[in-house]
């Protein structure tokens, strides 16, 4: 309940902030009125020709915000399409509000089994709100990227190495959650994190790839060992059926014989009873 209370009191503070920096333009004061008031008539009197400084254009995916005398000017940021500012008293800044894509540089990171890795990600982010992008933070671009940086490192942390070769997309979701929630506050909005590549040692992938060779050969031991022993058991059934019935013998010699007649016409093979040397044995 505690961390709803928090979570509520901060979404209020934002939409304070915000709400604070779309109307600040109000304040401008007498001096300010009065320089406004000049601009507008400095601008008519030197009509058509301030029409051109005047007017402004700004694309479909680009917003402007307007700073009058150094202020926010009231309603936020503007565009798409036409609109005016004042020559002697405005500036306007453009933001874009395009999807961004960056790469995150590889990080060197020590898991939390101590092993050390090198990993590297993407991340999507656009801007939301131009206003917070422009008046809350230097560079938003910038800060997002070292924000995404640390982020990695702090999250790869705490985790092991099998949990991060095999729990991407949830290592990937909470770095997600984390910048989104850092950068509310610049009007930032992370759309998608995504783990590149985890690059190991050169000596760990050796070892890795020793332990596993000799994981397969001893599985394929133990399936040969399984297959000689199922075979003898068989082989055991059918001396036992043999055993019962002597006249299988006979049968099996002749279907041996109609397979070798099949593949070497010239070889005649004539079996030897064991009886028959048990007999010169004893002798």
């Amino acid at each position: 309940m505690d961390s709803e209370k928090e979570c509520e009191m901060t979404r209020t503070k934002r939409r304070e902030r915000q709400a604070g920096l779309e109307t600040v333009g109000s304040n401008m004061g007498l001096c300010g009125w009065l320089l406004v008031l000049f601009s507008i008539l400095l601008t008519l009197l030197t009509l058509p020709v301030s029409i051109w400084m005047c007017i402004k254009i700004v694309k479909e995916y680009e917003r402007a915000i307007i700073f009058r005398l150094g202020r926010i000017l009231r309603g936020g940021a503007k565009g798409p399409g036409l609109f005016f500012i004042l020559p002697c008293t405005d500036s306007f800044i453009n933001v874009d509000m395009r999807t961004i894509t960056f790469d995150i540089p590889p990080q060197e990171v020590l898991t939390k089994d101590s092993v050390t890795v090198s990993v590297d990600g993407v991340v999507y982010y656009h801007v939301q709100n131009a206003t917070l992008a422009v008046a809350n933070i230097t560079n938003a671009d910038a800060a997002t990227r070292l924000l995404a940086q640390t982020t990695l490192r702090n999250v790869l942390g705490t985790k092991n190495l099998s949990e991060i070769l095999s729990d991407r997309e949830e290592i990937a979701h909470s770095m997600h959650s984390t910048l989104d929630d850092a950068t509310d506050d610049w009007g930032i909005k992370v759309e998608r994190v995504e783990l590149k590549d985890v690059k190991l040692p050169l000596q760990l992938q050796r070892a890795m790839a020793a332990e596993a060779e000799a994981a397969r050969e001893a599985r394929a031991k133990v399936i040969a060992a399984e297959g000689e022993m199922n075979a003898s058991r068989a082989l055991k059934e059918a001396a036992m059926v043999i055993a019962e019935a002597p006249s299988a013998l006979q049968l099996r010699y002749l279907q041996t014989l109609n397979t070798i007649a099949a593949e070497k016409n010239s070889t005649i093979v004539f079996p030897l009873p064991i009886d028959m040397m048990q007999g010169f044995l004893k002798r």
